[in-house]
């Protein structure tokens, strides 16, 4: 009787131990595009031209202006795509964005200058965050919400970066 008992709570662990997992199931219509408006710090997740999700957004810590060198501070304008998913990233989840294309590669190396790369949409450090705009110039959400963007956006997905 006492190895039932065992047993019993060695179920209940194993099963209450996929409860926290930070990889959800998505099961509605697919997202064709991802628009984010810098201006309004707003992030919204389209199905052709229905609106599913939206979300507030820090950027970068200059966050206006296109990104053009390393280290500026800017998030990207212009279209680009989502081009895989991280999901052993340092801030939490992430889905990474296209950026440097090959136009933003020449206007760095014309100035003598690094693009920069390793733009992001990811969830949020594990400390407190002071400001508003504090990425190097990516898009960050809370970590519950990117653990339900990461679910939902597939590689291949355009994505607007908008002033």
């Amino acid at each position: 009787m006492r190895l039932l008992g065992v047993l019993a709570i060695l179920v209940a662990v194993l099963g209450l131990s996929g409860c926290g997992s930070k990889f959800r199931k998505y099961y509605g219509p697919e997202v064709t595009q991802v628009q984010v408006h810098k201006a309004d710090r707003k992030m919204y997740l389209f199905h052709n031209d229905k609106v599913l999700k939206s979300y507030d957004i820090a950027l970068g810590f200059e966050p206006t202006g296109h990104k053009q060198f390393e280290g500026d501070g800017k998030t990207p304008e212009g279209l680009y795509y989502i081009s895989h998913k991280n999901p052993n990233s340092n801030y939490h989840l992430s889905l990474r964005i296209s950026y440097p294309n090959e136009a933003d590669v020449a206007f760095a190396e014309a100035a003598g200058k690094e693009p920069g790369g390793d733009i992001f949409i990811h969830g949020g450090p594990n400390s407190r965050i002071s400001q508003r705009d504090w990425t190097w110039g990516c898009v960050s959400v809370t970590d519950r919400e990117m653990e339900v963007i990461y679910s939902m956006v597939n590689p291949g997905t355009p994505i607007y970066l908008l002033p």
